[in-house]
Formats: C-alpha cells, sequence, structure tokens
C-alpha cells in the first residue's frame, strides 16, 4: 500500500478516507475527495483512558489534512456530539471554505470557537435544514433527517461525479420521538430505488437484538420517580442529551417541582438550547442553583453534570459535600441517567459510594432510565434494505462491531440481481470507488494527538511517559555539588523522593548506596567528559535508572540537578 499524501486521487475516482472512528468509540472523521477538491465529515473528540494522566482530548491526526491544504472546502456535521463536534476547533485552520451543520449543532460549535480565539470564525458556519442541498465543488450534499439522543442530527446523501454515497451519522429509528421529527425513511428509500454507490453506517449497537426504543421508553421508570422520591431529586446526564432533559422538565412540571441546571456544560447547553427552541421550559419552573436553598428539597428537581464520575463535575462535589449550593441529604434521591462509558466503572463506584454515606438512594440502569441513541440490529437491517448500497461500509465502532455490521449487511443484500459487496476497513485506509467499483487502495497517514487543555498545547509521547512514572513510581531528584575547574565531586550526592513506596528502615541504606553509585559513575569519567554537563546530567540520570530498577524493581521519574561550586 501506498501512502496517498499530495497525490490526488485517479480520474474519475472518489476517494474516502477515516481519520477516526472506524475500529474505536470516538473521534469520527471522515475525508471525502474528488478531484482536487476535499470535504470532511465531522470532527470529533476522544476522551483519555485513566492511564493517560494530564490529557483532556484526544484529536485525530490531522497529517493527511495538512498536506491537503488549499483543497479542503468544507466541513460537514452531523449533529452535536462531542464525538463529532469536539475537534472543530482543530481542523477548521486547515479547511478552505464554510462548515455545514444544523443550527443546534452550529450553535453548539460557536463556544468552542471562543475559546480557542477563533470567534472570528462564526462567519463560516453555514445553517442547513434536513432535505437542504448544499454545493461543493463537484459534490452536492443533501441533509436527511435521523432520530438520536438529541435534536437536530442528520445523515448524509453525497452525489459525486460517480454516485451517490451515505453517511449515516449516529442514528436510531424512533417512531416516536420526542421533538415529533421522525427519521426521514422517505428519503433513504426514494435514494435507495434510484441507486446509492455506497453507505457508510453506524455500527455502534449491531450487536444489540431487536430495536433500540425510543426516548419515551425511561417516562415510565422516572414517572415513578418522581412520584415516590421523598426528598430533592438529582439526575445526572449528559449534557448533550436534550430529549432527555425535556422529559424531565415536563415531568418537573407535572408533579410540582422546580428544575436547577448545576455544572458548566449543562447550563451553557440548556441555554443553547431554549434560545433555539429546542427546549421548552414553562416561566417560573427553572431556577438557579444559588436560590436552591429557598425551596424545600421535594419541590426540586436538580440536572447536574457527572454521570461519569468526573473529579471536578456536579455530582461529584456534592457527593463530597464540596459544592457550594447542594448539599446530599439522606431523603434524597440521585439517579444515573446515562450509560457507563467502559473505564469509568470506577470512578462512578467512587461517587456512588459518597453518595450512600450520606444516606442518599442511589437509582442506576438496573431500572429503565436511560435509553441508547443508536440503532439495534432490527433497525440497521431496516436501512440496509431500503438503501441496498452497491458497497457498505461499517464505520463508528470497534472491529468487532464493524465485523458484525458486515455480517449483518451481507444477510440483508444477499439475493436479487444487484451485487452487493462489504468493505471493512479501519483508519488510515484509502477507499476508491468508480461508478462500479470500490476496494482498499492505500494508506494515509493517521494516529491520535493528546491534548492538554490547560496548557493549549500536545502532550508529547515523551510528557505522557514521564507523567505515568510520575504516578507510578514516583520522582527522585539527585543534588550533585561538582567542582567547578576539576568537574570532580564536591561531597556526596544528596537525594530526595516524593511518591516512592519505601521501607523507613530501608530509605537511608538505599539513597546512601544510590549515592555512592553515582559517585563511582562520575569517578569514572575523563576530564573531558565532566566538562560537558548535559553528558553528566545524562550519566547521572542513567545511572540512577538502573541502580532503582535493579534493587527495587522501580523505574521512578530521575532529574538530576548538578550544581557547579
Amino acid at each position: 500500500m501506498t501512502d496517498q499524501g499530495q497525490n490526488a486521487p485517479p480520474a474519475d475516482t472518489l476517494e474516502v478516507v477515516a481519520l477516526g472512528g472506524v475500529g474505536e468509540f470516538g473521534m469520527n472523521m471522515m475525508a471525502v475527495s474528488y478531484a482536487d477538491t476535499t470535504i470532511v465529515i465531522d470532527a470529533g473528540v476522544m476522551f483519555p483512558d485513566p492511564d493517560q494522566p494530564g490529557v483532556d482530548l484526544i484529536v485525530p491526526d490531522l497529517t493527511w489534512l495538512r498536506e491537503r491544504r488549499g483543497r479542503v472546502k468544507a466541513l460537514v456535521l452531523t449533529h452535536g456530539h462531542e464525538d463529532h463536534i469536539g475537534g472543530v476547533p482543530y481542523v477548521l485552520p486547515l479547511v478552505d471554505g464554510p462548515v455545514y451543520g444544523t443550527p443546534l449543532t452550529l450553535a453548539l460549535v460557536e463556544p468552542k470557537l471562543e475559546e480557542h480565539g477563533l470567534s472570528d470564525e462564526s462567519g463560516r458556519l453555514m445553517p442547513v435544514r434536513p432535505r437542504d442541498v448544499v454545493t461543493v465543488g463537484p459534490f452536492s450534499i443533501e441533509f436527511l433527517r435521523v432520530t438520536h439522543s438529541m435534536p437536530d442530527c442528520v445523515a448524509l446523501a453525497i452525489h459525486t461525479p460517480v454516485g451517490t454515497i451515505i453517511h449515516t451519522g449516529d442514528f436510531k429509528i424512533d417512531q416516536t420521538p420526542l421533538d415529533g421529527e421522525a427519521c426521514d425513511l422517505q428519503r433513504f428509500a426514494e435514494l435507495g430505488a434510484k441507486g446509492v454507490l455506497a453507505m457508510f453506517g453506524d455500527s455502534t449497537n449491531v450487536d444489540r437484538p431487536g430495536f433500540t426504543g425510543s426516548e419515551r421508553v425511561v417516562l415510565g421508570a422516572f414517572e415513578e420517580l418522581f412520584a415516590t422520591a421523598p426528598g430533592r431529586l438529582v439526575v445526572a446526564l449528559f449534557s448533550s442529551s436534550l430529549h432527555r432533559m425535556q422529559l424531565l422538565v415536563d415531568l418537573a412540571v407535572q408533579f410540582d417541582r422546580k428544575v436547577a441546571f448545576i455544572g458548566r456544560s449543562l447550563v451553557q447547553n440548556s441555554e443553547i438550547a431554549q434560545r433555539l427552541g429546542r427546549l421548552r421550559i414553562p416561566a417560573g419552573v427553572q431556577i438557579r442553583d444559588v436560590d436552591l436553598a429557598s425551596f424545600a428539597a421535594e419541590d426540586v428537581l436538580c440536572l447536574a453534570t457527572g454521570s461519569q464520575g468526573e473529579p471536578r463535575a456536579a455530582l461529584s462535589r456534592m457527593a463530597v459535600s464540596d459544592h457550594r449550593y447542594v448539599t446530599i441529604e439522606p431523603d434524597d434521591t440521585v439517579v444515573f441517567s446515562a450509560r457507563s462509558i467502559p473505564g469509568n466503572e470506577k470512578a462512578i463506584a467512587r461517587v456512588m459510594n459518597h453518595l450512600a454515606r450520606r444516606g442518599a438512594s442511589i437509582v442506576d440502569s438496573a431500572r429503565r432510565i436511560h435509553v441508547s441513541g443508536h440503532g439495534s440490529e432490527e433497525e440497521l437491517k431496516l436501512l440496509l434494505s431500503l438503501v441496498r448500497p452497491r458497497f457498505f461500509v461499517p464505520v463508528h465502532g470497534e472491529y468487532r462491531q464493524l465485523s458484525r455490521h458486515g455480517e449483518v449487511a451481507s444477510q440483508v443484500l444477499a439475493g436479487g440481481p444487484d451485487r452487493h459487496d462489504v468493505i471493512l476497513a479501519e483508519n488510515g485506509n484509502v477507499l476508491h470507488f468508480t461508478a462500479t467499483t470500490g476496494r482498499i487502495a492505500g494508506h494515509a497517514p493517521v494516529g491520535r494527538v493528546l491534548i492538554d487543555v490547560t496548557r493549549l498545547g500536545e502532550v508529547n509521547d515523551e510528557v505522557l511517559r514521564d507523567r505515568r512514572h510520575l504516578s507510578g513510581d514516583g520522582v527522585v531528584v539527585a543534588v550533585v555539588g561538582l567542582n567547578r575547574q576539576t568537574g570532580q565531586l564536591v561531597g556526596p550526592p544528596e537525594l530526595l523522593s516524593r511518591g516512592m513506596v519505601i521501607e523507613p528502615d530501608a530509605e537511608s541504606r538505599l539513597f546512601a548506596d544510590a549515592g555512592q553509585a553515582v559517585a563511582d559513575a562520575i569517578t569514572a569519567t575523563s576530564a573531558e567528559q565532566r566538562a560537558d554537563q548535559g553528558l553528566m546530567t545524562e550519566i547521572v540520570r542513567d545511572e540512577l535508572r538502573r541502580f532503582f530498577k535493579k534493587r527495587t524493581g522501580r523505574r521512578p521519574l530521575v532529574l538530576p540537578a548538578l550544581l557547579e561550586i
């Protein structure tokens, strides 16, 4: 396979490259090119694992887009979840054209641009609505309404010189959506009847049989909670779960409770949704967190961030009595109305334990208080049967989901006069399509870039490795005094440690031996070597690394401090 780099795809060939979101959950991004025009579909982020200390976000490696600078003519967004829009500020400088998305999606993007000093770029945000069609070079991009866990979500039908391709975005087929805006199955069927070259389909829930179910499925369980909760009702949910918010606000009105939004992202998203008419709250129902003390606990519903056990989120702070306005009491009921993201189980359990210590009743997924926003197997089959693409490419999922979706597609598309093929691709695979063929034709540079938002910079491998050493094995500081003229030691080296587990009785002996090892290493150097302080620093570091690995089995971060005296 060859690296495509700056080379345009061959004549009469459509090129598609997944830069993220294929073989993984999150970081969704795909580039579609024909001749000298490229469009990017979504710009998502992924959140770090526990073994990535100090990392706030992960974005795709954008090398491929940088190599095509000047040819990237538009960024097209399917909906407003972080795994689809969180990376927009990082991608936008590489896009020489507009950003298309529904009004709610673009409204959620605007604060991100402001945080990155890109507010002057907001004029490039171009709102679209379902059934709208925009033209970018050789592409006509049609927006199709789909239902998901938030409003204003779309799939894309991209009409190209070699045929039509469909990108489903995230979707489920909700027959009774809260906002009354159903999935546009009619248009999917019409496109299928005309002929679709390729479909890129959401694979997230392919391993779940049956149908996912409507957002209204959770209504019964919440009605019971509202009717029986003796004190304050606190519901933790994703700040983008606007349909869930609307359902809970409606129940609060029904059961005569006031509603407080607690947590920065939840407050921000609720304000944006209200401004766009996507969240309807009757006058007098919403209260500020600062005013909670003025209302009886049984008259309040708190919607809070922290469903994943994030340490500084609102619910985590409530759980340890560290929130300015909310203190959890024994009669309170706390509901975790969100799925547990893999890797967050311990953090969530920690918060639940703190809540239990304060006497709160805890409600988790054992009751029907959450429903997925992704279609299950039968919904995926239904869309495949309507579209019947010549080529099907599973996206949005780990490889086991992609593989299973490919099997499902083969079953649905089998038979009939036309041939249908499944292409199992991974991030970086370059797909080439003509009017009759589709294949993996090469590989583009892909990867992950770790972002520390507090420093507004990337966390490279060396920084991440040092952070892991600090968190796992501690740090050793070696203070070494050297004679300015001769480079010889001036007294024994002094060692200090933090975060290392050492038996108290053994510490002084261990450090004495470590100091002697450093002294021996310095004595063994030549006068020329001792004149090079950078070299001496590395000699001390290497010697201490070997010493502590041999004596303790640990690899602490070693920081030599060489002082010329």
